[in-house]
């Protein structure tokens, strides 16, 4: 697989809302609105930074805290 097929793979690099959505946290097809991820931000359900009034992401803590942190029990 060429590097330009492969999934873009998460860095240590802090990122905006738009580069989190396409940086490979979320399944493709199946990533979060960008309202979604607002209001997430909101809630304070992902990580984030602030940089005056800029808010920015970084996709590796936001994939360990989704998978440590955000998992749905099972019904029963």
């Amino acid at each position: 697989m060429d590097e330009i097929d492969a999934p873009a793979k998460p860095t240590n690099q802090l990122t905006d809302i738009v580069g989190l959505r396409g940086c490979g946290v979320f399944p493709a097809g199946k990533e979060p609105s960008i309202r979604t991820l607002r209001e997430w931000t909101k809630l304070r359900r992902i990580p984030y930074h602030k940089v005056g009034h800029f808010v920015y992401y970084d996709p590796v803590e936001v994939a360990l805290h989704i998978r440590t942190k955000l998992k749905v029990p099972p019904r029963g």
